[in-house]
């Protein structure tokens, strides 16, 4: 049976995690993701919460992988970006 190289990348808030592995050619995301064994590395990963891409493209966990692929397991944002902005914007007057 033939396989695929693929990585699987997630990022906590302290650390990020790019993992090389080889799976067969009908794998799709979840068998990838249950197979490198990052959810034991990362409990609070929920694969019915967390946004899972494939370079940057939001799939489904059914999605069926190609050679190459590079699943992306998002999580949620800690803070909203716009707000993120506003306090850079107000950090700066501050220092002027």
């Amino acid at each position: 049976m033939e396989t695929l190289f693929i990585e699987i990348a997630y990022a906590s808030s302290d650390k990020q995690v790019v993992k090389s592995l080889s799976v067969p050619q009908n794998c799709n995301v979840e068998q990838a993701i249950l197979a490198s064994n990052i959810l034991a590395e990362f409990p609070e990963i929920n694969l019915t919460v967390n946004a899972i891409g494939i370079f940057s493209k939001k799939v489904t966990l059914t999605t069926p992988l190609q050679k190459g692929d590079r699943i992306e397991i998002y999580r949620p944002l800690t803070i909203d970006p716009k707000q993120a902005r506003r306090m850079r914007a107000k950090g700066k007057k501050n220092k002027l």
